[in-house]
C-alpha cells in the first residue's frame, strides 16, 4: 500500500516534465541586456512580443586562438525572430563583419555581440556546444 502516494507525485513530475520540453520560450529579458542561447534556445523580448531563437553556426572560419592568421575569419550565426507586428524571419549574423552583426526586425535590432567557444588548433567545436550572446536593443 505504500506505492499508491508515490503514483500522483509521478504523474506531477512527468506533466512538469512534459511541459517544460514544450515551451517554446525560455527566459524574458528586457532591451538593452546581453542574453545567452544555446542552439535550439528561445528568448523573449520584454514589452516587445518577440521571441529570439538561436538556430545554430555555419561556416567557423574564425582564426584559432593558438595560431596567426592574415584576416580573422567569421562564423555565419543563424537566427528566428518571430512574434510582433512583423511575421517572422530569420536572419545570419557574422562574428567577422561589425556591420553585419546585427539585424532589424520591425522596431528592434537583434545584435550577435559574442559566440562561444573560440576555435583552438585541432579541437573542433561540437555544433550543440556553441553559445551565441545576443542583444536587444531600439534600432
Amino acid at each position: 500500500m505504500r506505492s499508491k502516494p508515490l503514483i500522483p507525485l509521478v504523474v506531477c513530475l512527468l506533466c512538469a516534465a512534459a511541459c517544460r520540453e514544450n515551451s517554446s520560450t525560455g527566459p524574458t529579458v528586457p532591451l538593452d541586456r546581453e542574453f545567452t542561447l544555446a542552439p535550439g534556445e528561445t528568448a523573449s523580448i520584454e514589452d516587445r512580443g518577440l521571441r529570439v531563437q538561436f538556430l545554430g553556426v555555419s561556416g567557423d572560419s574564425r582564426c584559432p586562438a593558438d595560431a596567426v592568421c592574415i584576416q580573422g575569419g567569421d562564423a555565419l550565426v543563424h537566427i528566428r525572430v518571430s512574434g510582433g507586428l512583423n511575421s517572422g524571419a530569420e536572419y545570419d549574423l557574422h562574428t567577422g563583419d561589425a556591420s553585419r552583426a546585427s539585424a532589424t526586425h520591425g522596431t528592434v535590432a537583434i545584435e550577435l555581440v559574442q559566440l562561444q567557444p573560440y576555435p583552438f588548433s585541432g579541437r573542433p567545436i561540437q555544433p550543440g556546444d556553441y553559445r551565441a550572446t545576443l542583444r536587444a536593443t531600439r534600432p
